[in-house]
């Protein structure tokens, strides 16, 4: 596609083609991800509807892009906002939510539904899973992908706290009280947490040294520059 903007839909004929210049008054008004909301759905509640309210409702909250309906496949984009926007696997669902991560502005507008007349839907309930994977990996990528000792070392000082903490409990029971320890699962509890806790930190570190080296050897920044003002033409 070599267009300025760039317009999605399904192949199964449920999407309105005259919905399309809603979608690029949005694109006029500035916005750069305009998402189609299929307010009366022709679907059946149990294998289409009801998953993806709970995805819609999952995405929406992990990342804070609000959409009521991410799996309407009717969107325009405007394509310098989706060339910076990386896809791979099934993260194609999430792209509202990954143009939002590199400054694209995104918006919803109702458009039509027609009843399926063709085909058979390849979606269900067993679908919910996977996005709720992907969806960990969006929230990672856009969160910490920067700073991935923040995540891993977060959990890891948790846990080597709480290790810490049952140690010194146990210590108190054993030199104070002159309990025996020995045979206490808590022992063994308190020594994997505190193992756990430091392998975590030690993740993190390695992952920090992973992204430095990523972004540093690719040239590649942590942001976007959308347009450069008053620059020198040399």
């Amino acid at each position: 596609a070599r267009g300025e903007v760039i317009i999605t839909m399904d192949a199964d004929l449920q999407n309105d083609p005259a919905d399309i210049p809603k979608l690029m008054a949005k694109i006029e008004e500035g916005y750069d991800i305009v998402s189609g909301w299929r307010i009366n759905r022709q679907d059946r509640f149990l294998d289409r509807k009801l998953p993806s309210m709970i995805a819609n409702r999952l995405i929406s909250n992990v990342t804070e892009v609000r959409l009521h309906d991410y799996g309407c496949s009717l969107k325009a984009y405007r394509a310098e906002v989706l060339r910076e926007v990386r896809l791979y696997g099934e993260l194609h669902r999430f792209i509202p939510a990954l143009a939002s991560q590199v400054g694209g502005a995104v918006t919803e507008v109702p458009v039509n539904h027609h009843p399926r007349r063709f085909g058979k839907s390849k979606y269900g309930i067993s679908r919910t899973i996977r996005v709720i994977l992907d969806l960990i990996t969006v929230w990672f990528l856009g969160t910490y992908s920067t700073r991935p000792l923040h995540v891993f070392g977060t959990m890891g000082l948790v846990s080597a706290g709480i290790g810490v903490l049952l140690g010194l409990y146990l210590s108190f029971l054993k030199i104070v009280e002159g309990q025996n320890i020995g045979g206490r699962p808590l022992l063994l509890l308190a020594v994997l947490l505190v193992v756990v806790g430091v392998q975590l930190i030690t993740m993190g570190l390695l992952a920090e040294m992973i992204i430095r080296t990523y972004h540093e050897s690719q040239g590649k920044p942590i942001y976007v520059v959308r347009e450069v003002l008053n620059a020198d033409e040399a």
